[in-house]
């Protein structure tokens, strides 16, 4: 087994992070710093280091809410930045942006095994949202809508060509007339408000409640939290898993 492979499969680092740090020679293989690509190991037999202390950057990964208005985006000409809100964390990464007019839970990570658990295009991780239209919802046409899926015709195009490709099937649950709550496992751009659009709904709120296992819970608008070792390992889990024990 590749060393790179070893070190993403017991979720480490992701795999490229692992090359990057076996040229910086932050890797050992029973004591001798290795810095060749493609060296292979017996994980029953070899012991494999890695030097964290030679790791400038520590793994951070901060859930967050984002208000409305805030642009997921380090381009200052596109309007308030969600790094001018929160300007210490500028050395993280947006993992699953929102567009300027939503609000909700949004993560900010240098942890490259998180950010592909989010964005990745497997598609195994779930966002849900709770949505408020100004018209009165018919329960049994958007449930029918998110679970079947839509053609949208901006949307993705699929690899052979031609027309649109539906969106995958999403979990819809309708609170009240004007309220419903839905659960996607991918993120087509302004998706929601595209299909609630489809069917004349028009969206007054968008909010991101959740993402995998983490909750936007008594977080208030702009207020954020570092996640807990146990809430990263199980998106490394979850990716690991994903990709049959290896996390690229």
């Amino acid at each position: 087994m590749r060393i790179q492979k070893y070190l993403s499969s017991k979720g480490v680092c992701s795999r490229r992070e692992a090359e990057d740090f076996i040229l910086r020679g932050l890797v050992t293989v029973n004591g001798k710093i290795v810095r060749e690509m493609g060296v292979k190991i017996d994980p029953e037999t070899d012991r494999v280091e890695l030097n964290s202390a030679g790791i400038k950057d520590k793994k951070e990964s901060v859930a967050i809410y984002k208000p409305k208005g805030i642009v997921s985006s380090r381009i200052s000409s596109e309007g308030k930045t969600i790094y001018d809100l929160f300007p210490q964390f500028f050395k993280l990464n947006i993992a699953g942006r929102l567009d300027k007019e939503s609000e909700g839970l949004l993560l900010l990570s240098n942890d490259g095994v998180v950010a592909r658990a989010v964005t990745g295009d497997g598609h195994i991780t779930e966002k849900e949202y709770e949505v408020v239209v100004r018209e009165k919802i018919n329960v049994s046409q958007i449930t029918r809508l998110f679970e079947r899926g839509a053609e949208l015709s901006s949307g993705r195009r699929s690899a052979k060509g031609g027309k649109d490709e539906k969106t995958l099937p999403a979990k819809v649950k309708v609170l009240n007339n004007h309220v419903f709550r839905v659960i996607l496992k991918e993120g087509e751009k302004h998706q929601i408000r595209r299909m609630c659009e489809y069917i004349r709904l028009t969206v007054v709120k968008l909010k991101r409640i959740r993402i995998g296992d983490i909750l936007l819970g008594n977080l208030g608008a702009g207020d954020y939290r570092f996640l807990g070792d146990q809430e990263v390992k199980k998106f490394r889990e979850v990716r690991a898993k994903n990709n049959n024990g290896v996390i690229s």
